[in-house]
């Protein structure tokens, strides 16, 4: 090894430590989700990612999406897909893919990845212990020529109505690294798809997480000029989103970040899932690679 290369490994390695001491035995949950979810060659160095942070003491838990992956699905079956307000349209034919694809397909993939690299994965969705309970989605839309709202029928799409940690706190304490799919259950037995950013915002909450990163396909959130802003406040996401700086897709988003420091998790990242090794270099560098919100 070249004496210029083990210098660099040695000032990489003294500037994550102060992060590993700071955050050991500390919860971070990891919304993994877009371009990540995709490239084989991010998707290894996601899973490595968390592999290490659970080697030097960190207790990730990891919630992913697929959207994706059920629309490519349901396009082979023939079914088409509709979204309203940014949520799929799920009828029951539609609730079985998103189970098969999300609690089968995209879970064991992701389990099987961090396996590869040395973790103990185990995959759960809601319905495992029911620790994810849920209930319809009620959308009101105002309607045509009138003051009054209509009720949009959205079928099998769900809302958190509570979390169970006893499962997570069990696994957590161990060796293993919890992968969960974002379905809920409710009291009847029913399931339903939700949003795998709120998954992981009520999640963090829950466990009083000391970070909820969420990875998208964006550099963060930008300002007008296209330029990454990387320390927010609460009172500065409410200023963006009101002078349109922060739109469209982000507004969810920040919406389940705000939510998630208002309910106790110290700090959220937004961060380039399109990044490789983009968790670590956000937890452990002093640049880090994204948006840091803050609840101040």
């Amino acid at each position: 090894m070249k004496k210029n290369t083990a210098h660099q490994i040695a000032s990489v390695l003294t500037e994550a430590l102060p992060y590993i001491q700071r955050f050991k035995n500390k919860v971070i949950v990891v919304k993994f989700g877009g371009n990540a979810m995709i490239d084989e060659a991010l998707k290894h160095s996601f899973a490595r990612d968390i592999v290490l942070m659970k080697s030097v003491g960190l207790t990730p838990i990891v919630v992913h999406g697929g959207g994706p992956q059920i629309g490519n699905l349901l396009t082979k079956l023939g079914k088409t897909s509709e979204f309203i307000d940014g949520m799929r349209v799920t009828d029951t034919e539609t609730m079985d893919v998103v189970e098969m694809v999300l609690g089968g397909l995209v879970n064991k993939e992701i389990v099987n990845l961090i396996n590869q690299h040395g973790g103990k994965a185990v995959g759960l969705t809601g319905k495992d212990g029911n620790f994810i309970r849920a209930k319809k989605i009620k959308l009101k839309k105002a309607a045509v020529d009138s003051e009054a709202f209509e009720l949009i029928d959205l079928g099998h799409v769900g809302e958190v109505t509570a979390i169970d940690t006893s499962v997570l706190d069990m696994l957590g304490a161990s060796d293993f690294i919890p992968v969960i799919a974002p379905i809920g259950v409710c009291e009847d037995g029913h399931s339903y798809n939700i949003n795998a950013d709120l998954v992981a915002g009520k999640i963090a909450e829950e466990l009083n997480a000391e970070k909820l990163i969420l990875l998208t396909n964006t550099a963060g959130i930008l300002d007008k000029q296209g330029e990454l802003l990387t320390g927010l406040s609460l009172a500065d996401i409410d200023d963006l989103i009101a002078d349109g700086t922060i739109s469209s897709g982000m507004i969810p988003k920040t919406r389940c970040a705000t939510d998630a420091l208002k309910g106790g998790v110290t700090s959220v990242h937004i961060i380039d899932g399109r990044v490789e090794h983009a968790v670590l270099l956000e937890l452990f560098t002093d640049q880090g690679v994204g948006t840091l919100l803050l609840n101040r």
